[in-house]
């Protein structure tokens, strides 16, 4: 299965960003940029990629704990960024980022002790991937956009194990699908 850690955002909190996202499609250029679907908007904490079967017990075990031993807190979708001079085009977080680091960090360790191979350890960007690109491009105008955006505030109470279910019938813009395999609350939430 490839498998990832996430912290997904409330329905209506990507109601918001979907508006946004709408006016950002409008602008020059946004035909050429592949738009993620709002259905697959996600935080990933940690991503494992392939895990075989017989791991998946004992990383949900290593989640499960690492949920436990991080307590809820407040997000919000706020701005946005890139990667990859243009190539990857993303929303940001504010408010307790700290936390949302130090939960992708046990979520990581969880993976390393479960046996996944990560690979090498960089330091937490907290962000939401809205448009990816195939070469680079000048994104200021979507950035500049997005400068003005912020969500509502909501609290994080959960920790969430999603698959990632490739596209394989080749149509050109055929999104991920993604399936939530496991859920466990924040430090006694919920």
């Amino acid at each position: 299965m490839r498998l990832f850690a996430a912290v997904l955002p409330p329905e209506d909190v990507t109601g918001e960003l979907a508006a946004a996202v709408d006016e950002l499609r409008k602008l020059p250029g946004g035909e050429g940029l592949r738009w993620t679907g709002r259905p697959g908007w996600h935080f990933t904490l940690a991503f494992y990629g392939e895990v075989d079967d017989d791991v998946v017990p004992d990383l949900s075990d290593r989640l499960e704990r690492a949920a436990r031993r991080s307590a809820a807190f407040a997000l919000a979708l706020r701005g946005g960024g890139q990667f990859g001079h243009g190539r990857v085009l993303w929303a940001g977080a504010e408010g307790q980022t700290q936390e949302l680091r130090l939960l992708a960090d046990r979520a990581e360790a969880a993976g390393r002790k479960a046996g996944v191979d990560i690979g090498e350890h960089r330091r937490y960007k907290p962000h939401l991937t809205v448009a990816r690109g195939r070469d680079a491009r000048d994104v200021r105008p979507y950035l500049t956009a997005l400068s003005d955006f912020t969500s509502r505030t909501w609290t994080v109470l959960e920790l969430v194990l999603v698959r990632s279910n490739l596209p394989k019938s080749g149509v050109p813009g055929e999104q991920p699908r993604y399936e939530t395999v496991a859920r466990w609350a924040l430090g006694g939430a919920g």
